[in-house]
């Protein structure tokens, strides 16, 4: 009479097989879950925040800043309404919120105006509840375009009532298309944010971002990571394209 004896390798190889299943499932729920309530990384695609965040920038933005809103799950998964653990912006942040008029899209700004607040650009200056904004001309900041020709683009020092600082971008001088606004007066729950580029940036000032819903924030943008002026997929090309001095950089 035979047995049927189990084959000690298929049973092992199936084995290895579903611990490494396994294995990888407990990584990507870790990851899932730090990147739900704890750091979610974005890229820069755009010049708006220049000259704080460039192009090729690459940075971590922390969820448990402002507490959480179904925007901070995995594809802002509509699973409760509101926000829990709330912890409000300090003006000048610089934020990652989802856009008002697409929610699938993702803009980073800096935080200007709080609920409450009375915003109006007047001559290309921020004034905030009636108060000029302090901003003082510094060294002019090389913009480079791909081709290699340069530009030199007025920058200024931008002190916020708080005491925050920042750099500012003026393109156009003061003669810009949104360098004379109404007053907005930000509603509760709202915040106002504008892009440090000036001239380049599609934020509160015009109609179809206005106010940004405290549902809407996403993060603080906190630090930089990895910065290239360049294709990040071109990695023979990183020993000239990586920008080294602006890697594990806080954000200002």
């Amino acid at each position: 009479m035979e047995e049927n004896i189990p084959d000690a390798t298929d049973s092992g190889t199936s084995g290895g097989f579903l611990e490494t299943l396994q294995t990888i499932g407990y990584a990507v729920l870790i990851a899932l879950l730090i990147r739900t309530f704890a750091y979610e990384p974005f890229s820069i695609p755009s010049g708006s925040m220049k000259p704080t965040l460039l192009i090729g920038d690459y940075l971590f933005v922390s969820k448990f800043s402002y507490g959480y809103s179904h925007h901070s799950l995995p594809f802002s998964l509509p699973l409760f309404s509101g926000r829990v653990m709330v912890d409000e912006p300090t003006r000048g942040d610089v934020a990652v919120f989802k856009y008002p008029s697409d929610t699938t899209k993702d803009y980073i700004k800096r935080i200007v105006g709080l609920p409450g607040d009375k915003i109006q650009v007047v001559g290309g200056i921020l004034h905030i509840n009636g108060q000029k904004v302090t901003r003082e001309r510094t060294s002019d900041f090389i913009d480079r375009n791909p081709s290699g020709s340069v530009r030199r683009i007025s920058r200024y020092i931008e002190t916020l009532p708080n005491g925050r600082k920042h750099f500012i971008l003026e393109e156009n001088g003061d003669r810009g298309p949104a360098d004379n606004t109404p007053l907005y007066v930000v509603p509760t729950d709202h915040y106002f944010a504008m892009g440090d580029n000036r001239d380049n940036s599609n934020d509160s000032r015009f109609s179809d971002v206005r106010f940004i819903p405290r549902e809407n924030l996403v993060g603080r943008a906190e630090f930089l990571f990895f910065s290239i002026d360049g294709t990040v997929w071109k990695i023979w090309s990183w020993f000239s394209t990586v920008r080294f001095g602006r890697m594990f950089s806080g954000i200002e």
